[in-house]
């Protein structure tokens, strides 16, 4: 699988990445086995970008990933984590860790997630990653979605993180968000290497398209995207599928099996097409999807390799859909 530098980094990833979240206990449990064997089946793939952080199941996320990559040789994969929220041990009075959704993870509520953005805030939550993970050093680390926090986030978070990477701790620095506008002015005004931009630059979403990748083209920058499915609506558009993590509403639906009708036309997948529209700027250098079994990986992949012709993109113009 083709490997691609971000930006003027040393770093290199895999145009297909894997994306921790869902080994965390997204929205659901994933036992130790299964978590591990999704890893496997990922590297056996010839993935060799992994991506994580701390929010993801209170640190179960990276834990899982760092033991399920621990005998791998360390020169031959990128790992990614982000900084941004501490976590913090909740009380052991019998009564904090009850099971059930934290922030959207199905894990023990034994500690609460808290944001800091200051220098000693991001020191800290990397020195906890490192432990969490195992290992010595993490290729990249983003600035995890410092929507509110912006401020502290370009005067102290930023700083530290440069100065991290001018000590060797990371090899690579960037931001992760769900929006365009403050990832375009990390590029802009800072000297990160690479932005992670979720959900919007996919089959429904373009929005990246107007500020973020034409600035990372011109500045010699890396784009990482995520959320290439919208969170479901472009793996299977039907009623009560979800767009970005709430119910879809009715016109995306719509659209969203409108886009299906010419794939399928072509004979290719939606979310093949999905996958490969987020990969077609030149500014993108990978896309993370999120997988929770050995299976969504395999099929991940083979929608990698699933050829998308020129002509279905074409037919996606003529019906106002691109």
């Amino acid at each position: 699988m083709r490997r691609i530098r971000l930006g003027r980094s040393a770093v290199e990833i895999t145009e297909l990445a894997f994306g921790a979240a869902a080994i965390g206990n997204l929205f659901t449990e994933v036992d130790p086995e299964q978590a591990a064997a999704a890893v496997d089946a990922a590297w056996d793939e010839g993935i060799r970008y992994f991506d994580t952080a701390p929010h993801y199941g209170l640190g179960l996320s990276e834990r899982r990933l760092g033991e399920a990559l621990r005998d791998r040789p360390r020169d031959t994969y990128a790992v990614s984590t982000k900084a941004g929220r501490l976590l913090e041990p909740l009380p052991a009075d019998g009564t904090a860790a009850h099971r059930g959704l934290s922030d959207g993870f199905a894990v023990p509520h034994t500690h609460r997630r808290r944001w800091d953005f200051s220098a000693d805030g991001i020191r800290r939550s990397i020195e906890d990653s490192l432990g969490r993970l195992g290992l010595d050093r993490v290729d990249i680390v983003y600035l995890h979605d410092p929507d509110d926090h912006g401020e502290t986030a370009f005067r102290e978070g930023y700083p530290a993180l440069e100065k991290l990477r001018d000590e060797g701790v990371v090899g690579a620095i960037g931001a992760g968000m769900n929006q365009t506008a403050m990832l375009t002015r990390f590029l802009r005004e800072t000297d990160i290497d690479a932005v992670l931009c979720a959900g919007r630059f996919t089959l429904l979403d373009h929005s990246a398209l107007d500020d973020l990748l034409p600035e990372a083209a011109a500045r010699g920058r890396s784009v990482v995207v995520g959320g290439v499915f919208n969170s479901g609506l472009l793996v299977d558009p039907r009623p009560g599928a979800t767009y970005d993590y709430a119910a879809a509403p009715a016109p995306l639906l719509e659209r969203a099996v409108r886009i299906r009708a010419v794939t399928e036309a072509h004979g290719v997948p939606l979310r093949a097409a999905a996958l490969h529209y987020s990969l077609g700027h030149p500014a993108v250098a990978g896309a993370l999807v999120g997988t929770r079994s050995p299976d969504e990986v395999r099929d991940a992949a083979a929608r990698f390799r699933t050829p998308v012709p020129d002509a279905l993109w074409d037919d996606l113009r003529a019906e106002g859909l691109l």
